[in-house]
């Protein structure tokens, strides 16, 4: 039994469908992230998941329950970290963790759960007082207080600081270690790329890809290429005079040629050469996984690889349809 088996998953909110008929299952002890842009399907998906949302279709199991039936189980063997988690302001982490574990009248050493998601130095520090960063490693400690199986962490370092993000990795990689399955939806493709093990695409209710990146990115990319900064003259002298199939970035003043063969790329730097025009850096590339988004899904991605959707008005129509 996997921990999380789904089959043909359907969720509709009036002519919507969130969910369109969705299967997959997560491996015990593996990190499984779900991308997509805004609208996609995932906080839907995360809820069913966890118990807090009726699906309308198909079959879930998580941990052998169902998560809709049998969500007071569920909720014993399951760690949640939300969206933008908050907490009450004049606790300190070491309070939380004390208050959660009566919650679940269980016992558990507070400082243990501190040290394992490395804020031990902020153990009495109120929670209005604790940096983003350390606002989420609380929210990962309360997630923790359960000795949990799997743990659901919905983008957990959304708006944090690159420092902060990366304080955040260590702790879901160090949870990985001691065997934790985890759940990780984010906006943030490098995040995914560094702490998955596998990933599953969402557009429109359905999963369009999933596999591991280098999976995805074999399966979806366009293969290795050549990429030479030059004018358009140049890449109409390469094209004339070589067999190659080469395109022109004009945004960009990039020469992008397929490279079939190892070889295409000598022919390539000969005819350049050949031209007498000028011609400043080159390199060969592959599809990153923002690539390969991008080509797969009506969302971008910006500056900070950040999944955004395809505009504003359409960004809110989906919020508020979801």
């Amino acid at each position: 039994m996997k921990p999380i088996e789904v089959k043909n998953l359907q969720k509709t909110y009036g002519d919507l469908k969130a969910v369109d008929g969705i299967s997959f299952v997560v491996n015990e002890g593996e990190v499984f992230g779900l991308l997509g842009p805004n609208g996609a399907g995932k906080t839907t998906t995360i809820e069913i998941l966890e118990g807090l949302r009726e699906r309308d279709g198909g079959e879930v199991k998580v941990l052998g329950c169902d998560p809709w039936k049998d969500g007071y189980s569920l909720h014993k063997k399951i760690g949640v970290i939300p969206q933008e988690f908050t907490f009450f302001e004049k606790t300190s982490p070491r309070e939380a963790i004390v208050y959660y574990a009566d919650l679940f009248n269980i016992k558990v050493d507070p400082d243990q759960i501190l040290r394992d998601v490395l804020l031990e130095d902020s153990a009495k520090t109120l929670f209005d007082n604790l940096s983003g960063g350390q606002k989420q490693k609380t929210g990962l400690a309360l997630s923790l207080v359960n000795s949990p199986d799997m743990l659901f962490l919905d983008e957990p370092t959304t708006g944090l600081d690159p420092n902060a993000r990366r304080a955040i990795w260590e702790v879901i990689r160090s949870l990985k270690a001691k065997g934790k399955t985890i759940i990780l939806t984010t906006h943030y493709l490098d995040e995914a790329e560094q702490l998955s093990d596998r990933v599953a695409i969402m557009n429109h209710g359905h999963i369009v890809a999933m596999g591991t990146t280098d999976e995805i990115i074999s399966q979806h990319g366009s293969g290795e290429r050549l990429e030479i900064n030059g004018e358009e003259k140049l890449a109409e002298y390469i094209k004339a005079n070589t067999e190659l199939q080469v395109n022109y970035d004009t945004a960009k003043c990039v020469i992008s040629i397929p490279l079939n063969k190892k070889i295409d790329a000598l022919a390539a730097l000969a005819a350049a050469e050949q031209s007498g025009l000028d011609w400043g850096e080159i390199q060969t590339r592959r599809d990153s996984l923002d690539d390969v988004f991008i080509n797969l899904v009506s969302g971008e991605v910006d500056e900070q690889g950040e999944i955004v959707s395809e505009d504003a008005e359409s960004q809110l129509s989906r919020k508020r349809r979801r």
